[in-house]
């Protein structure tokens, strides 16, 4: 199949290259030269611009970008994809986004012919490089079908969610209630050994108690406790905080306009911004420990 991939930054570039092992023909388009040659190299074939790829022989389109505004552009822009594809070709938008804008570029996409599903992705950059993410995908049944064999090539779960703009919901609760989960393991590794505790014994009683967590459990913010996770490594690599703020931010956005209470959720988001600007937005974002106390100090 023709494939076009739009946005390869650290999760769509080895999505990308996923697609390319599966056998598939790939048109690829970046502002990022060394993103776009790294991938020609591989295989695909470069276009100039959004324009270009819409107007490729593709049957597919696949979107990897960083924001609503930036989704908006590309798919509604007087030179983008919706006013130069052929009707027919789905359309495929992995960004994480709102999902109220999601169902207003699907809901233009469609008037013109263009199915179109929105389908965010939990699993990180490790789980793009390995093809083990897990796709959340919002849309009708019939395009959700089509996507399928396409989406197994990049992930290992695929759900469908519903309706248009469904995976952009799934995605912005569970992240909301990821970054909820790990401000309250934090804090409770925290207080444990402030009062004298061991930490590594503390997790062990926590993951054995009704107080294990994937946040406890798999990713541990406490250094020591386990290994290969961003704790034992200073908080370099993985889901990084001012990632998390983001999604923070759409799921309370969300909420407000769906006239939701998140309380917990608020929090959460105003403890990340704090964080974030102590100059920590780079770091993994389960060095929100590090805002209560410095782990072993």
């Amino acid at each position: 199949m023709h494939i076009g991939f739009l946005g390869l930054g650290n999760m769509g570039t080895p999505m990308a290259h996923n697609l390319l092992k599966a056998g598939h023909a790939l048109s690829v388009f970046d502002l990022s030269d060394t993103a776009v040659a790294d991938l020609v190299e591989a295989g695909a074939a470069a276009v100039a611009s959004p324009s270009n790829l819409a107007k490729a022989d593709v049957e597919v389109i696949i979107t990897m970008l960083p924001a609503a505004a930036h989704v908006k552009s590309v798919y509604l822009g007087a030179d983008g994809l919706l006013a130069n594809v052929r009707p027919g070709v789905l359309l495929i938008d992995s960004s994480t986004i709102d999902p109220l804008s999601a169902r207003e570029v699907a809901k233009v996409a469609l008037a013109q012919g263009n199915p179109m599903l929105d389908a965010p992705v939990s699993g990180g950059t490790g789980g793009a490089a390995a093809g083990t993410l897990t796709f959340m995908v919002g849309g009708a049944p019939s395009a959700f079908e089509q996507a399928q064999p396409i989406l197994a090539a990049m992930g290992k779960n695929i759900v469908h969610c519903g309706g248009t703009g469904n995976g952009q919901v799934a995605k912005v609760a569970n992240n909301m209630l990821l970054g909820i989960s790990m401000v309250g393991v934090a804090e409770a590794m925290a207080l444990g050994v402030s009062l004298g505790m061991d930490a590594k014994v503390l997790a062990g009683v926590i993951n054995t108690s009704s107080g294990r967590c994937w946040s406890s459990d798999t990713y541990n913010p406490f250094p020591g406790v386990m290994d290969n996770v961003p704790a034992s490594r200073g908080y370099n690599g993985g889901f990084g905080t001012d990632l998390m703020l983001k999604d923070l931010g759409l799921a309370t956005e969300a909420a407000k306009q769906a006239r939701q209470p998140v309380v917990l959720g608020a929090a959460a988001q105003q403890l990340y911004q704090a964080f974030s600007l102590q100059g920590n937005g780079g770091l993994d974002f389960s060095a929100i420990i590090n805002l209560y106390s410095k782990p072993g100090a």
